[in-house]
């Protein structure tokens, strides 16, 4: 029921954006040519910037003598013309910030649409911006200061400091994020309207909390995209949490599996083993998340449409047994080597090339999204929501409790109807669009559908293989930040006169 009233909605919205962007998108707006950048950076991208670092406090809510640190940011001012250009300010999430600049071509592409400087900020923790060095997340008096409030504190104060130069001193900030970075932006605009005239939000779940979310919505997506490759593949990952742990309920077959699977650490013991089934579990969710028609290596190197190729090893119903789970890590392939260079299998955990270290932490401590599965109306194990048992895992591990109404409190979630100038992106196939804003908040705090899309495919670079509906999703955040953009400076404008 929840599923198809999703479907109605994203026609209905879908079919209201055509007609935004045929009836008041300008022609020259609609079919804009989009110059690609065509440098190469160290990684590998194809996009060019200079690497600054900016200083900030390591708490900005105490007036307490305390320590500074650095946080790095990347910049690219070669389509800036003239005073006051815009800035695109890509809010960064978790992990080095050169992986999201590689990833996040959309920016890119219409900087020199827009004439505008290019900023791409790293979150605290991550990256390079260690406020303590390598030990920031060692001791409880160190990592306590890994917020979403700290990191968007930095934001701001980076922000004020590009605008305090003579030349951009009136100039409008767009913000832009996919995931958690989606968050970051869409509650930026929310906090600090003053500082930011608008936020692109792509696939953020900022809905995706206790209270506010059914806590199965991800479990029940990231399946309905598998069973959409293939209807019997969920069914037989689904069977095979049994098949894995009966066949490692003793040592012969623990060293099977170690050997069929090629793993890097042969299991040896139950938390080995428990540590192999949630590396499944994250791996199946990532694969669903990142579901690209094209190659891409955001997360590590996957092939187009990796769940259909996933589920192309898992289409014979009568699998069982180590026929399974034979099947199964062919599957598993072109997550832990696509490439085909790995000599061994790897568990470890699912984030790949994001070196999000931290983000244990913050899941535990404020961005605590709430995740259950039954195992019946999802292919996961069954995983009760237990925030209690959460809480005093996160305290063993990291030494704090976790607090799941923190982030509805501070920046709202029952009522957003005074958010204003937030495009709220997301794809139906992206197992987090069940926390997303999936409806118009205000008359300009809007929800656009991508019924064809995975986790923020609309803030990728464009492809000859993207849906119709993505490249729609494109124009008609480009419509939203020309028409911001002209809001912004016919306010200044009115303010001089005044």
């Amino acid at each position: 029921m929840k599923q198809s009233w999703i479907l109605i909605l994203s026609v209905v919205i879908f079919l209201q954006l055509q007609s935004v962007l045929q009836s008041k998108t300008p022609n020259h707006l609609r079919f804009t040519h989009i110059n690609e950048a065509r440098h190469v950076n160290k990684n590998g991208a194809k996009y060019k910037y200079e690497i600054k670092t900016f200083q900030v406090p390591v708490d900005h809510f105490s007036f307490a003598v305390q320590d500074k640190f650095n946080i790095r940011y990347l910049v690219n001012d070669t389509w800036r013309r003239g005073n006051d250009a815009p800035i695109f300010f890509y809010t960064g999430n978790e992990g080095d910030i050169e992986v999201f600049a590689a990833n996040t071509g959309f920016m890119w592409e219409i900087a020199p649409e827009f004439g505008a400087i290019v900023i791409f900020a790293e979150h605290r923790y991550y990256g390079t911006s260690m406020p303590f060095g390598n030990k920031s997340l060692t001791d409880p008096a160190h990592s306590g200061y890994l917020t979403s409030q700290q990191a968007i504190a930095d934001y701001v104060d980076l922000i004020e400091d590009l605008r305090s130069k003579e030349i951009t001193k009136k100039s409008p900030v767009i913000v832009f994020g996919g995931s958690y970075g989606g968050m970051l932006s869409a509650w930026m605009r929310m906090k600090y309207p003053h500082i930011v005239q608008g936020a692109i939000a792509a696939s953020a779940p900022i809905l995706q909390f206790t209270g506010i979310t059914s806590c199965e919505s991800f479990a029940r997506i990231a399946t309905s995209s598998y069973r959409a490759a293939h209807k019997e593949c969920p069914k037989l990952v689904q069977k095979s949490w049994n098949v894995i742990m009966n066949i490692t309920s003793d040592d012969e077959g623990k060293k099977w599996l170690s050997e069929t699977w090629k793993l890097c650490q042969p299991l040896k013991n139950a938390t080995d083993v428990e540590d192999l089934l949630s590396f499944l579990e994250d791996v199946y969710g990532t694969i669903a998340m990142v579901d690209y028609p094209y190659e891409s290596s955001f997360i590590v190197p996957l092939p187009p449409n990796p769940v259909k190729v996933f589920c192309n090893h898992l289409t014979n119903s009568s699998l069982t047994g180590k026929p399974l789970l034979t099947a199964l890590y062919q599957a598993l392939s072109i997550f832990t080597n696509y490439t085909g260079q790995a000599s061994c299998t790897k568990v470890d955990d699912a984030t790949g090339n994001l070196g999000a270290e931290a983000w244990g932490y913050q899941a535990c401590s404020e961005i605590v999204t709430i995740m259950c599965s039954d195992g019946v109306n999802d292919m996961f194990r069954p995983q009760p929501w237990d925030i209690k048992k959460l809480s005093e895992d996160c305290y063993k591990k990291y030494g704090v409790r976790s607090q799941p109404y923190m982030v509805c409190k501070e920046y709202g979630c029952k009522d957003l109807s005074t958010a204003t100038n937030i495009v709220f992106s997301n794809g139906l196939m992206d197992p987090w669009s069940g926390g997303g804003v999936l409806w118009n908040l205000s008359s300009s705090a809007t929800a656009v559908i991508i019924p064809e899309g995975a986790h923020h495919i609309d803030l990728r670079a464009s492809d000859p293989k993207d849906p119709y509906s993505v490249i729609q999703a494109r124009k008609y955040h480009r419509y939203n930040i020309k028409l911001w953009i002209k809001q912004y400076r016919r306010q200044k404008h009115r303010i001089l006169v005044t």
